[in-house]
């Protein structure tokens, strides 16, 4: 398998059952994936799996300065101080990197809808937005409105 561009061994000593987050933090040693809820409900979890968003504890990819839209994100993040405990932030950024992907201009609905399955337990939910924008402006070459 590959995880983050680096071809991994396939084989793993896990159970068959074992969640991709325990391969990834406990086998691997990837601990910016984080565990929440265990029930894939909180997005604490999320990695991408072929570019999708998804539940790592239920079913990665922690290194998102690879790609132009992580290093855009990434920058939004720390501009805009999105992180407050920061618990949360491994899946945020996954969701919105996915998001931006896809939707290179999205709007505050698309945002709200994208970002929908993960939980802020500190509420910087308008700050995430801001950083999503902000980002997408980057990305799009357009100046930061103030």
């Amino acid at each position: 398998m590959k995880v983050n561009g680096v071809d991994r061994p396939v084989d793993v000593d896990v159970d068959v059952d074992t969640p991709v987050l325990w391969v990834l933090r406990d086998v691997l040693g990837m601990t910016g994936t984080k565990f929440g809820c265990g029930l894939g409900m909180c997005g604490a979890c999320t990695v991408h799996i072929d570019g999708a968003p998804t539940r790592s504890c239920i079913t990665p990819i922690e290194s998102l300065a690879g790609t132009p839209v992580g290093r855009a994100l990434q920058k939004a993040w720390l501009d805009l101080e999105v992180v407050q405990c920061g618990y949360c932030q491994s899946g945020q950024l996954m969701s919105a990197t996915a998001l931006l992907i896809k939707n290179k201009a999205p709007s505050d609905a698309d945002i709200d809808a994208a970002m929908s399955g993960n939980i802020c337990r500190c509420g910087t939910y308008l700050r995430i937005r801001a950083g999503i924008k902000d980002a997408a402006r980057a990305l799009s070459g357009k100046a930061k409105v103030a």
